[in-house]
Parts: structure tokens; sequence; C-alpha cells
């Protein structure tokens, strides 16, 4: 009796940890990065993509992944098949910086407008989880 008692409390327990752990599955788990940038200065970004747009109620791709047609943003194509830079970058050290601000306004704009999600520049470039989110890919 004593022995189904542990048994069945371990097993509990066994379940209450992996209901309660943020496991993602790897196709989940993006990274913001880009091949211009050749030198990183903080961590890469990891973060769980469509755990993200499902808590934000983003419906369409182009919400982030935008493209615009004659100065006019098209709601009909998604650049998701091509890197932020093909658009974003104009070469150089200088390019990159530009490069980062526009990833930075995407992000934070959004944040800022909603009153959630991160700001700061440790929240999102995490050594700690890159490591963790890393490990899933």
């Amino acid at each position: 009796m004593k022995k189904s008692f542990v048994a069945l409390i371990t097993g509990i327990a066994v379940l209450i940890f992996f209901a309660a752990a943020p496991g993602y599955s790897q196709d989940d788990v993006k990274t913001v990065d880009d091949s211009a940038f050749t030198e990183k200065k903080r961590p890469v970004v990891y973060f769980p993509h469509d755990a993200h747009n499902e808590k934000a109620e983003i419906e369409s791709c182009n919400y982030c992944h935008h493209t615009y047609e004659n100065g006019v943003k098209s709601e009909d194509a998604s650049s998701e098949d091509q890197e932020c830079s093909e658009c974003h970058f104009s070469g150089g050290a200088k390019g990159a910086d530009n490069l980062a601000r526009v990833y930075h306004i995407a992000c934070k704009s959004c944040h800022e407008q909603v009153k959630q999600g991160p700001v700061m520049c440790g929240e999102c470039h995490n050594k700690e989880k890159e490591k963790a989110l890393k490990n899933q890919l």
C-alpha cells in the first residue's frame, strides 16, 4: 500500500513538472537573426514563434513579415521567406545598426502599444534563455 502511494505521488509530481514546464516544439522556436549581422554585440534572440503569435492574436504573417509595393504596405504579400536585410540593409556597420533598429522598432513598438512583452535589451538578448531554447533546436 505504501509503495503504491509513493508511486502515485511520484507520478503526479512528474506530470505536474512536465505540464508546468514551458516546452516548445522545435518548429516553434525561431531565431531573430540575420546574416547581415556579422558581429554579434548581444546574444541572438530565440523565441517561441507560434505561441507568441497565438498569445498576441496575430493571425497574418504579413503583420510582422511585411512587404511594400510603391510605398504602400501590401495586405496580401508576406516576406517570411526572406531575411529582413534584403530590404532593410544598406551595407557596412551603419547598415547593420540601421537593420538592428528596424528589428527593435518592429518588436518594441508593438510591445509598448499593448503594454506587454519585453522592451529592455536583456529581456530578449538573454544568454540563459538562449541556451535553454537553443537546446531545443
